[in-house]
């Protein structure tokens, strides 16, 4: 069955927006890094522009458009927000980023940093896209989604393709909100490398769509809410993970803590909950590998406030 987005897709997102981005490093760490038997290897995106691996998808929006947009909007808990805004101002476009209250103060202050407008949208992030839902039908604005469009999906799928060319694997773990950047990872490895997404267990919006068959609303109370904290996974998502993505792992809260916890201690890796719930899924046992596999871990976002961050590893 074809995917709403082709491993070409992909490519050609990679070639459009490669002078934007930055072609993030690989760690090998070795066999038995972290305990398991298995060889684990970092792709570290919480490197690139902005803090996280958004940029990617915002980059590939705005430059397929035919005319280059006089206005974008987003709605985001502050990683996409803070995405379209750098690649906005980038490339000389007015940016308005909707916010929900939870957004960290971290998170906004890149945002105001790229020169876009900020809004607080509500208590939670769909309360926000409500909101910038609102704006886009009356100003006209180009609607930039986080996780459920082509372009964003095929964007995020870029880190794949370079990791790719970066180092063997046989399984990589990657976090999910809305599941675009695990939509886009399994558009490109499908039936090549086992993909497993990864969700806190309070805000489960893949894991939910694909028992239910269909996307759903879920709760959404997790320690790494403000960057997976979707309501609901997109249709694309749900569409594209369904065929190409091996399961979803649930990790609990104090798994996600103790997996940043873990990257400054033994890495000096700064970031924030939602980046380090991959590696939880692996430190806790959510996912477990057998002897010898090759392990990748997504290292998604470094966009964490310092205080909250020495609270954790204290």
């Amino acid at each position: 069955m074809a995917l709403p987005v082709s491993e070409q897709d992909i490519r050609e997102a990679h070639a459009r927006i490669a002078p934007h981005v930055r072609r993030t490093p690989v760690w090998v760490l070795g066999r038995g890094a972290f305990g398991p038997l298995a060889t684990v290897c970092l792709k570290l995106e919480s490197m690139q522009h902005a803090g996280s691996f958004k940029p990617r998808g915002a980059f590939n929006t705005l430059l397929s458009e035919p005319t280059r947009p006089a206005l974008v909007a987003a709605a985001s808990g502050g990683n996409h927000g803070a995405a379209v805004a750098y690649a906005a101002h980038q490339l000389g476009i007015r940016a308005r980023i909707f916010v929900p209250e939870i957004s960290s103060a971290a998170k906004l202050a890149l945002i105001r940093e790229a020169g876009a407008e900020v809004v607080v949208g509500g208590a939670r992030y769909a309360d926000a896209q409500e909101a910038c839902d609102r704006f886009v039908a009356q100003s006209g604005a180009l609607r930039v989604h986080p996780f459920d469009g082509v372009t964003t999906i095929a964007g995020q799928g870029t880190v794949a393709l370079e990791w790719d060319e970066q180092a063997e694997l046989d399984t990589v773990l990657v976090a999910s909100g809305g599941g675009g950047l695990a939509a886009g990872v399994a558009a490109w490895w499908r039936r090549r490398v086992r993909v497993v997404a990864v969700e806190p267990e309070g805000s489960r919006a893949l894991h939910a769509a694909l028992e239910a068959g269909r996307p759903v609303d879920v709760p959404v109370e997790s320690v790494a809410a403000d960057s997976l904290g979707a309501r609901s996974a997109g249709t694309l998502v749900h569409a594209i993970a369904r065929e190409a993505v091996d399961h979803v792992a649930l990790v609990r809260d104090d798994a996600i803590t103790g997996a940043q916890r873990t990257l400054w201690r033994e890495l000096r890796i700064a970031v924030e909950a939602g980046g380090a719930a991959a590696l939880g899924a692996l430190l806790s046992g959510a996912y477990r590998p057998a002897s010898g596999e090759r392990v990748g871990v997504l290292v998604c976002g470094a966009n964490v406030d310092l205080a909250q961050l020495a609270a954790v590893v204290a």
